[in-house]
């Protein structure tokens, strides 16, 4: 008789385990799903890093360097210096550029 309770009370405390490792509150399930959220996390982590040590970089350069400032004006405002003569091409519908851009 003694058995007979001993075995079924191993069994359900296995059944009890398993449903709880499966579908119970943080199960196996959530554990793979917030693996893959970390990972992709930390990739999109890895590329703003990267970004923002570039634009550390930019800044670094432009407070050094007062040429630096001037190239960047003259490339994303079109800063023209006074005596200079700004001279535009346009370039035919499907043509490519062969003057390089950086």
């Amino acid at each position: 008789m003694y058995r007979k309770v001993l075995i079924f009370t191993l069994i359900v405390g296995v059944l009890a385990l398993q449903w709880a490792l499966w579908a119970g509150k943080s199960n196996i399930v959530d554990l793979i799903y917030l693996q893959q959220t970390l990972a992709s996390l930390e990739t999109k982590n890895a590329s703003l890093r990267h970004r923002n040590d570039r634009l550390h970089a930019d800044i670094n350069e432009i407070k050094s360097r007062l040429e630096a400032i001037e190239a960047r004006a003259r490339k994303e405002l079109g800063l023209i210096l006074p005596g200079e003569t700004y001279y535009q091409t346009v370039l035919p519908e499907g043509s490519v550029s062969r003057i390089p851009t950086d």
